[in-house]
């Protein structure tokens, strides 16, 4: 088993919550392709439901939707998942991780299809307003060059 990274877009608030989750909690995704729907009782989010619409595998290869299984593959695309822009009629061979979570993944991403009571960036929020809660530094005032009277010299 293996320890899963999940990057949860909220598709409302365009916001992004990143969980992680051990080993013991990560077998009910193990199995799962892309575009299945998960229940949020099994990432601890009641309520929620979830839809996988990627991830990478330990060695930073895309998922893709389209690939079957769960090893990689070589497979020749001219766009989506795993390229960047190409020019038109280029194909390119490249490696990819298949559609299924397994061990041996990393990364998932999970879209919100169903919202629960609690809202999902509220810890976010406690986050942000402790950091910006610190006592900052007083602001010093600034010392301006005063002409001092030339004083006696001595003769």
């Amino acid at each position: 088993m293996a320890e899963f990274k999940l990057n949860i877009g909220d598709p409302k608030t365009k916001k992004i919550l990143k969980k992680d989750l051990k080993e013991g909690e990560t077998k009910p995704l193990i199995g799962l392709k892309i575009g299945s729907k998960v229940k949020g009782e099994i990432i601890d989010l009641p309520g929620y439901e979830f839809e996988i619409t990627g991830g990478s595998d330990s060695s930073g290869f895309p998922m893709r939707k389209d690939v079957e299984g769960n090893q990689r593959k070589k497979v020749l695309i001219v766009s989506g998942v795993g390229i960047r822009k190409n020019r038109a009629g280029n194909k390119r061979r490249v490696t990819v991780a298949g559609n299924t979570v397994h061990d041996k993944t990393v990364q998932i991403n999970l879209k919100v299809i169903k919202h629960g009571k609690t809202p999902l960036f509220e810890e976010a929020k406690e986050e942000e307003t402790k950091t910006e809660e610190a006592p900052k530094e007083e602001a010093k005032p600034k010392e301006t060059k005063e002409e001092k009277p030339a004083e006696d010299k001595k003769e």
